[in-house]
Parts: C-alpha cells; sequence; structure tokens
C-alpha cells in the first residue's frame, strides 16, 4: 500500500487546517447566542409557570417571535423603524458635520486644547437627557428636540477621536508638504484627512452607539412614531410581547449599524489590506 504524496498530504492538511478555522469562527459565536436563548427561554418559562407573574409571559421567546413576525406582515415595523432611522441619521449628520472640524482645531492647536479641555470635558460628562427640556423650549418640533439630543449625545467621541488621530500624525510630514508647497486647503485634505480617516470613523461608531442608545428615551417625548414611542406605546397597552419585539428590532439594528461602520473603518483606513 503506497504513501499519501507530499501534494496531496500538504492538500489534506490546508483542507483540515481550513475546516479548524471555520469551526473556530462559528462555533463561538452560535454557542454564545445559544446560550442567551436558552436563559432567556428559561426566564420566560418560570415567567409563566409562577401565577403572581404570569401576566408577564409575553416577555418568553415564543410570543416575542410570533409577534415580531406579525408586526413585520403589518407593516408596523416599518413605520417604527423609518422615522428612527430618519432621526438618527439627521443627528449623527450634525454631529460629524460639528465633531469633526472642532477635532481637527483641538488636535492641531496645543493653545485651542488647553483652551477647551475643561469646557469640552464638563460639557462631554453631562447626560444628554438632562438637555431635555431645554431641547423642548429651543425647538418647535419634537422631532428638532429628538435630533438634539441625539447630536449632543454624538458629537463628543467624534470630536475626541479626531483630535487624537490628529495629535498622532508624524509632524515632519507637514514638514514634508509645506516643502512641496503644499497650502492649507491641500494640508487638509491631501495629509490630513487621510491620515485620521480610520480614527474619524472609529469616533464615528462609538458616537453611533451612543445615539443609539439617546434614541429611545428621546423618543419617549412627543412623538408618535419610531421605536422608542413604540416600546412606551407597548408598555402603557401592557403587550410585553410587542415591547420585546421591539427591543429585538433595536438590538439587530444597532448591531447590523455597528457592522457596518467596522466596515467602513476597516475599507477606509491605510492599513486594511494587511
Amino acid at each position: 500500500m503506497t504513501s499519501p504524496s507530499p501534494s496531496r498530504r500538504a492538500a489534506s492538511q490546508r483542507a483540515a487546517s481550513q475546516r479548524r478555522a471555520l469551526a473556530g469562527a462559528i462555533l463561538p459565536p452560535l454557542l454564545g447566542c445559544a446560550t442567551v436563548l436558552a436563559v432567556w427561554w428559561l426566564a420566560g418559562w418560570r415567567i409563566a409557570a409562577n401565577p403572581d407573574t404570569a401576566n408577564f409571559a409575553g416577555f418568553a421567546p415564543g410570543p416575542t417571535l410570533w409577534r415580531l413576525v406579525d408586526l413585520v406582515a403589518a407593516g408596523e415595523l416599518w413605520r417604527s423603524v423609518g422615522p428612527s432611522l430618519f432621526r438618527v441619521g439627521q443627528g449623527m449628520a450634525v454631529a460629524v458635520a460639528l465633531g469633526v472640524p472642532l477635532g481637527v482645531l483641538v488636535g492641531g492647536s496645543r493653545t485651542v486644547r488647553a483652551a477647551t479641555h475643561i469646557p469640552f470635558q464638563f460639557l462631554r460628562m453631562v447626560s444628554p437627557l438632562a438637555w431635555m427640556p431645554i431641547a423642548v423650549l429651543m425647538f418647535a418640533t419634537w422631532d428638532g428636540a429628538i435630533v438634539f439630543l441625539i447630536a449632543a449625545a454624538a458629537v463628543w467621541p467624534v470630536t475626541f477621536a479626531t483630535a487624537n488621530g490628529l495629535a498622532k500624525i508624524d509632524p515632519n510630514w507637514f514638514k514634508v508638504a509645506r516643502n512641496l508647497g503644499a497650502e492649507p486647503v491641500q494640508m487638509l485634505r491631501v495629509v490630513i484627512l487621510p491620515a485620521i480617516a480610520r480614527d474619524v470613523l472609529t469616533g464615528i461608531r462609538l458616537a453611533l452607539g451612543v445615539a443609539w442608545i439617546v434614541l429611545v428615551p428621546a423618543e419617549y417625548l412627543g412623538v408618535t412614531s419610531g421605536l422608542g414611542y413604540a416600546i412606551n406605546d407597548a408598555r402603557d397597552t401592557l403587550e410585553y410581547d410587542r415591547l420585546t419585539a421591539m427591543v429585538l428590532v433595536i438590538g439587530t439594528l444597532g448591531f447590523a449599524l455597528d457592522g457596518l461602520c467596522l466596515a467602513a473603518i476597516r475599507r477606509f483606513g491605510w492599513d486594511h489590506e494587511r
């Protein structure tokens, strides 16, 4: 009986290595999700089995998933998701439009950094929801107030990530650019923005997570649409299966948006090919 040729052994080893890598990439996430589902099912079973808590049985996986299917079929889910995504998009646009220039100023000047450190850190530590009464007075519409709260939460991660990215740039890059005759606009476009792209996108990723968290309580204001409103309405009407279904939707959308940001970081960072 002849032994396998070296090329066949190498191919077999590569195939085995690929299978192990695939199993290592798939099995841990599946195990984690299965554990969460098992705990959720067990908690739902205990709630339903206890007469004192049986009214809250809608939190269990079965009622929640069936209600989610009904929400999709009836179109209610899309009517809730659309306004929320629009508000988050507006708030993030404002945060990026303010945060990137502020970050460039802070990261590019020691004087500006020293002058803004205390006020910016102070404002960053104030909960965005603390501005809710002021936002209601400042804006004529509830949507405007919600966008303001989201922007107030999201602007700081973008600002500080941009400033940190600019502070890390090698000063010799600026010297070389100036020696080559680069003007300020060219310096910004050719040197600064490409160098801080990964940091800016990382700040946007962090800001999006904060904005998504602020969205739900912000939509408890006077609006009659959005995921936060749907959760508040489900709580008031004691529709716990609908409430938990909306929580699942919020988590899923947040996870998807975070994945898009992560893909952008990998795509536009200078070392994305490594």
